[in-house]
């Protein structure tokens, strides 16, 4: 006799593995980058960068925004 359709088994894929946590290291280098990144902007409006010539440079500006945006995509990445 044919199986009634409500008993038939259908087919159910594997349940997704987790995904490995971060290195332990991991959070302490992002708390790092953003910290770093806010030094830097704020010491190069104090006017105490090297290179600066008397003035803010828009390179240790921008340096320190790329330090704190490394530090957030990271962040986004952490298990």
């Amino acid at each position: 006799m044919p199986k009634s359709r409500s008993k038939r088994v259908r087919y159910q894929p594997p349940p997704k593995k987790k995904p490995k946590p971060s290195p332990r290291w991991y959070g302490p280098l992002l708390l790092a980058l953003m910290f770093v990144g806010v030094a830097v902007i704020v010491l190069n409006y104090m006017e105490l960068m090297p290179g600066t010539g008397g003035g803010a440079s828009n390179l240790w500006l921008w340096s320190g925004l790329g330090l704190i945006a490394a530090g957030f995509l990271g962040a986004t990445q952490w298990r």
